[in-house]
């Protein structure tokens, strides 16, 4: 049994002018010691995804059908009380923005120690040390004299280390990255991400890396999922789908990849934007976007057609599929 399976989650926001589904249909899962990513646009849908596991969306949100399985039990289920022991002790989260996560008017050590005791009976003493064996075990510089403080005198770089120390405190069985290097410099991205594969494989962690960056997913995890417009329409190990991308999306994706592209000439890009979620078109949401969209786009919604180790939900792969089967009974 997988550690995480999530079963056909759908999640809606209530607004004035009505309901709006942000997240229809997904399932995936997640085996212990298992690294996935989680890729797409703004406003595909990724980050609730990562939220709804926790059961952190709030009202006017809200999980109004699926299944989030973790250990057997229902996440989406569990009272607050309940919820509260998973999150840290089970499953931690690396939010986006460092500044935004750390209290700016407490020292690190102060933080750790409060996270530690507020999940733990442990001394204080015994909480700061730790905290002090976690700063090592994330690579930071001196890191009793880190413990002592605050976060604004500290890089950005090292305040991202800081909140991977905080995720690793109770020893969780998965991480959930929301864009962990998102406001970080290229180098320090580098470092970051390589730092959080190389503790997911000493630890034997579970990863959810939620990225908008497939050149991300491509060095850090085994398994991806691509999101549009709050549905999955490819997932697969991510080898196949970086090396034999069957959804246009997919493949727009990896075009738009800065290495993809003619030094000096204008980076490839996929024409138009991200649907709102009030005006998801009919069929494939995609089609509008689509160089390949027919008029079965715009009216059925497409299925998963298996393509290889990946499945993609685009009518143009079903369409190959089943010519390649006809052929092969012919001969």
């Amino acid at each position: 049994m997988a550690l995480l399976e999530v079963k056909n989650l759908e999640v809606k926001f209530g607004l004035r002018t009505g309901e709006v589904t942000a997240l229809r249909d997904v399932s995936f899962t997640l085996d212990r010691g298992q690294r996935l990513g989680i890729v797409g646009e703004s406003g595909a849908g990724k980050s609730v995804a990562a939220f709804s596991i926790l059961n952190l969306i709030s009202r006017p949100g809200y999980i109004s059908g699926g299944e989030i399985l973790f250990d057997g039990k229902d996440l989406s289920k569990l009272s607050a009380k309940e919820m509260r022991y998973i999150r840290g002790n089970r499953i931690s989260m690396i939010f986006q923005d460092p500044m935004m996560t750390l209290n700016p008017v407490l020292t690190v050590g102060a933080q750790m120690v409060e996270c530690l005791q507020a999940h733990t009976k442990v001394s204080p003493q015994e909480a700061r040390r730790i905290a002090l064996e976690k700063l090592k075990l994330v690579q930071i510089p001196s890191p009793e004299k880190r413990l002592d403080q605050y976060p604004h005198e500290l890089s950005g770089g090292m305040k991202q280390r800081i909140i991977i120390a905080i995720a690793l405190l109770l020893n969780p069985d998965i991480i959930v990255a929301d864009e962990p290097t998102t406001a970080l410099d290229v180098t320090i991205q580098a470092e970051i991400m390589d730092l959080l594969l190389e503790l997911c494989k000493g630890q034997n962690l579970g990863l959810i890396l939620i990225t908008h960056d497939l050149g991300v997913v491509s060095q850090v995890t085994e398994q991806a999922i691509v999101m549009y417009a709050g549905r999955i329409i490819e997932q697969g190990p991510t080898k196949e789908i970086i090396n034999d991308a069957q959804h246009p999306y997919t493949q727009g994706l990896i075009n738009a990849l800065p290495q993809q592209g003619i030094p000096g000439e204008r980076l490839n890009q996929i024409r138009g934007s991200m649907p709102p979620l009030h005006r998801v078109p009919n069929g494939c949401a995609f089609h509008p976007r689509c160089d390949y969209a027919d008029t079965i786009c715009e009216t059925e919604l497409p299925g998963f057609t298996q393509s290889g180790g990946c499945k993609a939900a685009c009518h143009l792969v079903a369409g190959r599929i089943s010519l390649k089967s006809k052929a092969e009974e012919t001969h």
